[in-house]
């Protein structure tokens, strides 16, 4: 389904976001003041608009409301964020996320009622980490950060289909991709009865506790 996306602050991250939402086939409408960012993201996103988006009647009369998303990206500004968050909500926009620069600012933005607060650093840092203390992991499911999906080489379950494997009973995990050794591609949703050969790879999804218990 395609989505009428705003993003709110055409920065590195803003206007980033908004090409990948716009190769993802979605429709992106950007607010920003420079207008300098504002030539660079013409281009990219769907329809830009300078103006000042701590104006409450600025964004009603570019109908920020008729949006199902707003993501909000102002920089260092906590004042600014906050304050365009809060109209954003006052206005009806259904789903709102900002960008937070620090824990404090995350727990002010909580208390206007913000749908999502992301942290950029934070979330790169986890991963970064992440992907060096636990090898094959590829990321955390955004609703619940014990769970993970994680990328594992066949060398001991040679010969083994995943009927025999038992996964899910054994470790609490779900198999949901499978790569043949030579293979560019995966394949997903693999029958139970398939046979890993070594150097194969699968990709399961489970809690990162018990993805770290499997040594296949």
């Amino acid at each position: 389904m395609k989505l009428q996306i705003g993003i709110i602050g055409l920065g590195k991250f803003g206007l980033k976001l908004g090409k990948t939402l716009i190769d993802l086939g979605h429709e992106v409408l950007g607010v920003e003041t420079n207008p300098e960012k504002v030539k660079n993201a013409q281009h990219v996103l769907t329809q830009v608009y300078q103006v000042d988006a701590m104006s409450r009647e600025a964004l009603e009369q570019i109908r920020i409301q008729d949006l199902q998303h707003v993501l909000v990206s102002v920089g260092d500004s906590i004042a600014a964020s906050v304050m365009i968050s809060m109209f954003l909500k006052e206005l009806g926009v259904p789903k709102v996320w900002v960008k937070a620069i620090h824990q404090d600012h995350e727990k002010l933005l909580r208390k206007i009622g913000v749908d999502e607060v992301v942290i950029p650093e934070f979330m790169a840092a986890k991963q970064i980490a992440s992907r060096i203390a636990m090898p094959g992991f590829l990321d955390y499911l955004p609703f619940d950060e014990s769970m993970a999906v994680k990328e594992f080489t066949i060398k001991e379950w040679e010969g083994k289909t995943l009927l025999e494997l038992n996964l899910t009973n054994t470790f609490g995990i779900q198999v949901i991709a499978v790569r043949r050794s030579g293979d560019k591609g995966y394949h997903y949703i693999p029958r139970a009865n398939e046979t890993f050969h070594e150097g194969d790879n699968f990709v399961a999804i489970g809690e990162v506790s018990q993805l770290d218990r499997v040594v296949p």
